[in-house]
Order: C-alpha cells, then sequence, then structure tokens
C-alpha cells in the first residue's frame, strides 16, 4: 500500500525545522544525517510546492522568515505525534535553558522549577539569574530558550508574550501608620519614610513626577536596584516601598501589608521567547506550568 501524499512531504518538513534550528545548511545536514544540497533540494521543493518564501539569507545564515515560523508552529502536533510513535520507549531528557532576573528567580520560580520537575522526572532544568537586558541578550544569541521580564524591551528577534499584569502597591510592615488604609494616593506619602528604586527604573520617574503633581515630599531613606531589597528593607521597618506586587506577594504574605496604590502606575510580567526559531516543546510545557500553577492573589492577574 503506498503512503498518502502528505507523507512524501515529511523529509521536507524535517529539512525546514532542522534549517530553522541549526541556521545553517552544514547544520541541518550534520542533524539529519543528510547533504547540504539534499537539505537544499528538500527546501527548495517545499517553498516550491507551498507556493511561500521560507528562508532570507543574512550574513551567511539562512533567517526563517514569518511564513516559515506559521508553518513550523502547524508541524508541532504532527512530530510530537511521531515521535510518540517512532521514539524510544523511555523518554528522552529534554532540557530547558532558562533566564530571569533575581526577583522572579530566587523567590518564584524555585518552587515552580521543583514542582515541574517533579511532574516531569524527565525534563532538566539550567537557570541562569542575571539582568532583563541579559534576558533579553541571551533569547536574542541562542544561549536560552525562554526568560521571564518584568519590563518590556522591544528588540527584533525577541518575542514578549505577557504573562502577568498587576498595579502598583505600597509594601510595608503590618505596623505601619498606613498599614490600616484602604488604598493609598501620592499625597498621603508626604513626609513619610521609603525605601525607594533607583532612577534607572522608568516607575521611579513616573512616580516622582506623580508625587511633584501631588505636592508630596517623602524622606528617602534608601534606594535600591531591585524589587526584591526594597521589599526586604520593608520587612525591617525602614519604610514603605512602592513595588510592583508580583511575585513578593507570595513570599511576604504575612511579613508585609500590601496596600494598593492609587495612581496609574501598572506593572507588566512576560515570557520572553525567540520570534527567529520554534519554542521548543519543554518550553511550552514550563509556560503552561506556570500559568496554571500561579497562586491567585488580590493584586495580580493572568495577562
Amino acid at each position: 500500500m503506498s503512503k498518502p501524499k502528505s507523507w512524501h512531504s515529511i523529509p521536507e518538513y524535517q529539512a525546514l525545522r532542522a534549517l530553522m534550528q541549526a541556521g545553517t545548511t552544514t547544520g541541518a545536514a550534520r542533524q539529519l544525517g543528510l547533504s547540504q544540497s539534499a537539505v537544499s533540494r528538500s527546501v527548495a521543493n517545499l517553498e516550491n510546492r507551498t507556493g511561500l518564501i521560507l528562508f532570507e539569507r543574512d550574513s551567511g545564515r539562512l533567517r526563517p522568515t514569518q511564513e516559515a515560523v506559521r508553518l513550523n508552529l502547524r508541524l508541532d502536533p504532527l512530530f510530537e505525534a511521531l515521535d510518540r510513535i517512532d521514539g524510544p520507549t523511555e523518554p528522552v531528557r529534554e532540557t530547558l535553558r532558562l533566564i530571569a532576573p533575581p526577583t522572579y528567580a530566587h523567590r518564584f520560580l524555585v518552587p515552580q522549577i521543583a514542582s515541574f520537575l517533579n511532574a516531569n522526572p524527565h525534563f532538566f532544568v539550567s537557570l541562569e539569574v542575571n539582568t532583563s537586558d541579559e534576558v533579553v541578550r541571551g533569547i536574542l544569541d541562542d544561549r536560552f530558550d525562554l526568560g521571564l521580564i518584568g519590563v518590556e524591551l522591544s528588540r527584533a528577534g525577541v518575542k514578549m508574550l505577557p504573562y502577568r499584569t498587576a498595579d502598583a502597591v505600597c509594601a510595608m510592615a503590618p505596623g505601619h501608620p498606613l498599614a490600616q488604609h484602604t488604598t493609598i494616593t501620592p499625597a498621603d506619602l508626604d513626609g513619610q519614610t521609603m525605601v525607594a528604586l533607583t532612577h534607572r527604573h522608568a516607575r521611579r520617574t513616573q512616580l516622582d513626577r506623580l508625587l511633584h503633581e501631588a505636592r508630596a515630599t517623602p524622606h528617602v531613606v534608601a534606594e535600591v536596584s531591585t524589587t526584591v531589597a526594597a521589599a526586604d528593607l520593608a520587612v525591617q521597618g525602614l519604610g514603605l516601598a512602592l513595588i510592583n506586587p508580583f511575585p513578593l506577594v507570595h513570599h511576604h504574605r504575612n511579613d508585609l501589608a500590601f496596600i494598593p496604590f492609587d495612581a496609574p502606575i501598572r506593572y507588566q510580567t512576560y515570557f520572553a521567547v525567540s520570534d527567529q526559531r520554534p519554542e521548543p516543546r519543554i518550553a511550552r510545557a514550563f509556560m503552561r506550568h506556570l500559568r496554571l500553577h500561579t497562586p491567585a492573589d488580590p493584586f495580580t492577574a493572568a495577562a
């Protein structure tokens, strides 16, 4: 019995996926155990048959077009099904190369990674803790599959997938005079002792403008570069801190009071992935795990 016509296209699709992952015909040929000419011929046949331009040459590399990315995404279910049929009986150990800034890594991702690996013992996670800028660079350089980031850094080659949204809160020790307020306004901060984020944070500039408009002058006793440090100093009673409640609200439920800040300061958390390469199955699985297992709280919401 002859194979259905569509099955004859599978080698062409395999060449497409290998070339998207490797970026060169040499790498794709090595991955598939074929000659470079065979890979080039398969991709050319696929372009002729579909009428699509799938790759553009860029500085010696073949850069996939958006048509190639969309076609490859449609192929994911097919190749996952083939893996289940033809693959080894023991699951292949897949590695997730994950990067995130300290605020997300230490207080939030560690327990999420643990639950993810407990549910998927054949997976492996490599976690890098670094700055938001390095998250973007790492995705661009293909050193990481997935990043978690709290700022929207627009960069060609990186796709930002919304994950969580939150409005600003004032975090303070439970005994603070403002801890009983239902909301806090910029005017309420006049004369209050504060721990502030450094001016390299866009939200610090936004806060300064709101305080100026409200003619409020808080007493800033310390400046820090991370939300984690701001919250930890607030726990020590040094004053209040204006922060993104996600994900710290899940760690400081008992030792900090979080009071909504009545001002238009909003935060967004994103997954950062490449828009030039297909997302590995393990990256999609981890994003799904986070969306399903992020604890609910009164200050943040799924994006």
